[in-house]
């Protein structure tokens, strides 16, 4: 189980940075709460989000996008292998 702490969301930070996606808070109209622009490997989420909602959207985003475990950490693997779990079987 995935713990929604400001520690998780900067671990989830470190993988965005790990395989060159920049992340950017910002005001916007998002109709799901974030921006993907795939092409410059940017990801936008809306400022005003909880440390929760913008875990969420940072999961949601990585599931969809995929990567390679290999180029992560082991404490990174570890998240990542835990919200494949969450994602794969939901409660």
């Amino acid at each position: 189980m995935i713990k929604y702490t400001a520690q998780t969301l900067h671990l989830l930070e470190s993988i965005y940075k790990q395989i060159n996606f920049l992340i950017r808070y910002e005001k916007g109209n998002f109709q799901s709460g974030y921006c993907l622009v795939k092409d410059r490997r940017i990801v936008v989420i809306s400022k005003f989000f909880t440390t929760d909602a913008r875990i969420n959207c940072l999961i949601d985003i990585l599931t969809e996008i995929g990567l390679d475990p290999q180029v992560l950490s082991s404490e990174q693997q570890k998240l990542y292998q835990q919200i494949l779990q969450q994602v794969n079987n939901p409660k």
